[in-house]
């Protein structure tokens, strides 16, 4: 992922096969087609944005053995964007009450972003199967442990964010923010689930040993360490920072086309699109 001053997504063959055979079946010189698709960020984003290519990306249960995950959710996500710019206003959900947001506007001019919408489809690509990290810390003097844990530990990767090497950091930040994003856009009723009984709106007890996370907290962690990439980066990778800066600065609004896509195109499907691992 990546190119001098924007990230991009490099479509695979099989990506390329995928988008004329959806938008256009018929047309004679399938081969410059595709070069033209992929040589031409313009048409390429014309094809991506496709109806004919989103209905059949949504209709297909089998869609990840002809396309590439990152494409996959490049389609959603251009989808949601233009979804969110037709419409005059969010909805946000205040206790058993539903408030309309009108922040659309703000919504399209974040999507505008192709570095970021890039980084988006990237980053949910990354939920579809768990990783684990194994790590040495030095439990006291002299005595060095080894840890196992997943991706998806957020309490444990805070805890060692801190503790890493200042060149592994980076890795840290930005999957804890990632699965801050991740949680509030796709899955924002487990986190509402986790911190409150659903009926009666009462905290759940705290379990020993368990942090509990408000989704209020999964938005103030976020924003902090999407922040703590982008000071990372800078100096770096500028373009990367400058994502990281938007999410920092945009976290809830970023959270609006992930909730589309998880309410409108994956209702049925989210827990297997994401529990592959």
């Amino acid at each position: 992922m990546g190119s001098k001053g924007k990230l991009s997504l490099k479509l695979t063959d099989r990506d390329l096969e995928f988008l004329v055979e959806s938008a256009s079946p018929d047309v004679a010189d399938k081969t410059k087609l595709k070069q033209i698709i992929d040589e031409d960020e313009d048409f390429r984003n014309t094809f991506i944005s496709d109806e004919k290519v989103f209905r059949r990306v949504v209709d297909d249960k089998e869609i990840f053995l002809k396309i590439s995950p990152a494409l996959f959710f490049e389609i959603l996500l251009r989808k949601a964007a233009k979804d969110l710019q037709e419409a005059r206003f969010t909805v946000e959900k205040s206790g058993t009450s539903k408030i309309p947001i009108f922040d659309t506007p703000d919504i399209a001019e974040l999507m505008s972003n192709e570095s970021l919408i890039t980084y988006l489809a990237d980053m949910l690509s990354s939920f579809i199967k768990t990783s684990s990290y194994r790590l040495s810390f030095r439990a006291k003097p002299g005595v060095w442990r080894k840890i196992t844990f997943s991706d998806l530990d957020i309490h444990t990767l805070m805890t060692f964010s801190e503790a890493v090497n200042e060149p592994h950091r980076l890795r840290f930040y930005k999957r804890i923010a990632d699965i801050c994003l991740f949680i509030l856009g796709i899955f924002p009723e487990y986190a509402e689930r986790e911190y409150r009984y659903p009926f009666s709106g009462q905290l759940r007890p705290q379990i020993q040993g368990k942090v509990r996370i408000s989704p209020q907290q999964y938005e103030e962690e976020g924003k902090k360490f999407y922040r703590l990439a982008a000071e990372y980066e800078e100096g770096r990778n500028p373009t990367l920072a400058d994502v990281f800066w938007a999410l920092h600065g945009n976290f809830r609004t970023a959270t609006k086309p992930l909730n589309v896509i998880s309410e409108r195109y994956l209702t049925y499907r989210k827990e297997k699109v994401f529990g592959r691992g």
